[in-house]
């Protein structure tokens, strides 16, 4: 359907991102994006007919327009799995903009946890951006999965990220029983950029920021392709100096970095 004008996540900048954004009325036709709409809550219907589910939101462009369309299915509750060290500009958006039915679940991960963990101190390989994921929102997902007793979580995951969805059915169970959905799987970046723009749907403070769209939604020491730590603390420190000031006080690297920038 459509152009595919964006490539992988990781290999589009995000000029490129918001260079589509100011164009998708001529890459995704609105007509074209309500077909696709349509078939997807279709399938969801099918898929979770007599299952008790409920879907993942973490805020991000991808769980936002999952929100919609799953409420377009029938499906209202939701779960946001967050830990200890978030933004806050973030979470004060989070605060206007939750869904009604919305679970939070804080995995507990804090500063204290960090300074004793300073190797998951932003991710420079892949390995240590997935134990991220999993720690936090494989864990809780888990948590919220066994609680409410569902049969089935809905994810945003798409193909086009690289994200694993499950085989051809876009839907699998892990080893702890946990049966994951992505009804997004097949939706390209340009569909979902289409979404927003044509249902005016808020977004974020995260792709206002640096890299947003190449980041996405995390936890701050998770800001993954810093390059460096120190480019790490400054990426942050440009979003809110209060958080590097605050690790200053047990974490040498961000110590550092602020007596850098006075010198």
């Amino acid at each position: 359907m459509g152009n595919s004008v964006l490539g992988r996540k990781q290999r589009v900048s995000n000029s490129d991102w918001f260079e589509v954004m100011q164009k998708i009325e001529s890459i995704v036709p609105k007509k074209e994006l309500d077909k696709k709409v349509g078939q997807t809550v279709k399938d969801i219907k099918v898929t979770t007919e007599g299952k008790r589910a409920a879907f993942a939101w973490s805020g991000g462009k991808d769980s936002l327009v999952l929100e919609q369309i799953c409420y377009l299915a029938g499906i209202t509750e939701c779960v946001l799995v967050i830990c200890d060290m978030e933004y806050r500009e973030f979470l004060a958006w989070v605060t206007d903009h939750m869904p009604e039915k919305l679970e939070v679940i804080d995995t507990g991960q804090n500063l204290e946890w960090l300074t004793e963990h300073q190797q998951m101190l932003f991710p420079q390989n892949s390995n240590i951006a997935a134990q991220w994921f999993h720690m936090v929102q494989h864990r809780g997902q888990a948590k919220y999965y066994k609680a409410r007793e569902l049969d089935m979580l809905l994810l945003g995951r798409r193909r086009a990220d690289g994200n694993y969805v499950g085989k051809g059915t876009n839907i699998y169970t892990d080893g702890k029983g946990v049966t994951r959905y992505s009804p997004l799987a097949d939706w390209s970046h340009e569909e979902i950029l289409s979404y927003i723009h044509y249902y005016q749907i808020p977004m974020p403070p995260f792709y206002d920021w640096q890299n947003g769209y190449y980041c996405g939604t995390h936890p701050w020491p998770a800001r993954q392709w810093t390059g460096s730590i120190e480019n790490g603390w400054k990426e942050v420190f440009q979003i809110d100096p209060s958080i590097v000031k605050d690790a200053a006080q047990s974490i040498k690297s961000a110590k550092d970095f602020l007596e850098s920038e006075v010198i």
